[in-house]
């Protein structure tokens, strides 16, 4: 027989478990307010400082955010992941390279489930992404990159979104801060962003007609030289999180 000793647990590590509990089966959905500690303290008939605490551990989760003042709401549901990830970049635990690794693991698949599973809708979504980056081409020079960069971005979401699944177009929404990092040094090789206006276009003909196998090559096609482009930038020394942690290889 094997005996475990019982684990003794901390009242502010109770409070958080109970907190998340409500938010994971829906109860307090992302952009609820979380009710205050005065409140939870009667809730819970715990002291202050544990459910300050209890605050405390899920915000630095990612779980909940601040508003001020004391107050707190249920963070989008990728958040905690986002976290996550600009932690391990920040830490040099992760490189660019290994983003776009996963971004490949990742979008590839997502593209040819996307020619499967699409709706007119989704196309529509992924028009608009496009027709904001060509408006981004055609900008002036101070307003070019973020508006091409927001329509890259959507693009890439509606795509995600078009799988249906949502854990997959959680987990994108969760990259996209890491991805605006990269693609803001691509403005920096000429004629970067008018190739990924291309194959973006691409990536969209395939998934509309139905063509798995060729969204699936012609998004790593993109990827693959995207990420080459970035490198070329790194290399060159821009640095896209402006003077932070990121890496062109490990």
């Amino acid at each position: 027989m094997s005996f475990q000793p019982i684990e003794r647990r901390k009242v502010y590590e109770l409070i958080a478990d109970q907190l998340l509990s409500e938010i994971s089966e829906r109860r307090l959905r992302p952009g609820d307010v979380i009710p205050p500690e005065r409140e939870l303290t009667r809730l819970y008939r715990a002291g202050r400082s544990s459910v300050r605490e209890a605050l405390r551990m899920l915000e630095s989760r990612g779980v909940i955010s601040s508003i001020g003042t004391g107050a707190f709401v249920v963070a989008g549901y990728a958040n905690s992941l986002n976290s996550s990830l600009l932690l391990l970049l920040s830490l040099d635990q992760a490189t660019m390279h290994d983003i776009y690794e996963l971004r490949r693991i990742l979008e590839c698949e997502a593209a040819a489930l996307a020619a499967h599973r699409h709706t007119e809708a989704h196309l529509t979504l992924m028009d608009a992404a496009i027709a904001e980056m060509q408006a981004g081409l055609e900008a002036p020079a101070a307003e070019r990159a973020e508006l091409y960069i927001d329509g890259d971005l959507r693009f890439h979401l509606a795509v995600a979104e078009a799988t249906q699944n949502g854990l997959l177009l959680h987990s994108m929404r969760a990259l996209r801060d890491v991805i605006r990092r990269a693609l803001t040094s691509i403005f920096t090789i000429p004629e970067s962003p008018e190739r990924s206006h291309e194959q973006h276009l691409a990536i969209r003909a395939a998934i509309a007609d139905g063509d798995a196998e060729r969204a699936r090559v012609t998004m790593h096609d993109h990827l693959v030289r995207v990420e080459s482009d970035v490198r070329r930038a790194l290399s060159a020394g821009v640095n896209p999180a402006n003077g932070g942690t990121v890496q062109a290889d490990g």
